[in-house]
């Protein structure tokens, strides 16, 4: 129970720190995958390799974030996105506490002017708590791209 607490006072206090408005569980960005209607755009902001070997299908690369040409990666991935469109982050490369892609590429876009930004919850590995859950995955159609 203590590190239940501890867990979801980590997920609290790193939302806070990158002024989430929303944090989302994989669970519902599957779900709102396979729903009729409009759907989120959704940007992996992790290592390019990671993107490479597995994404969510339809997400878009849009840089490391926490690299400056990341976040350049980022600028030109959302140049034609309007700016009410719901976005939502997600990395994968870590431990939630210990991402250093996600906070960086959320005040960017903020600050862009993006104000339905989301970010998904990832609180091991895009492995262990998308891939190994049975959701949806697709991989680069060129996988040796940068």
């Amino acid at each position: 129970m203590k590190s239940l607490l501890a867990a979801l006072l980590l997920v609290i206090a790193a939302a806070i720190a990158a002024d989430v408005k929303e944090v989302v569980q994989p669970k519902e960005v599957a779900a709102r995958l396979s729903a009729k209607g409009t759907k989120p755009v959704i940007i992996q902001v992790g290592p390019n390799f990671l993107y490479r070997q597995n994404h969510i299908p339809g997400s878009i690369f849009g840089g490391q974030g926490s690299k400056p040409e990341g976040l350049e990666t980022l600028k030109t991935a959302v140049e034609k996105v309007p700016k009410d469109s719901e976005i939502i982050l997600y990395c994968g490369c870590c431990p939630w506490e210990k991402c250093p892609n996600v906070n960086p590429a959320i005040a960017m876009l903020k600050q862009m002017g993006y104000a339905k930004v989301k970010v998904m919850m990832v609180p091991d590995t895009f492995k262990k708590d998308w891939t190994d859950q049975g959701y949806p995955v697709e991989q680069s159609l060129n996988p040796d791209a940068k």
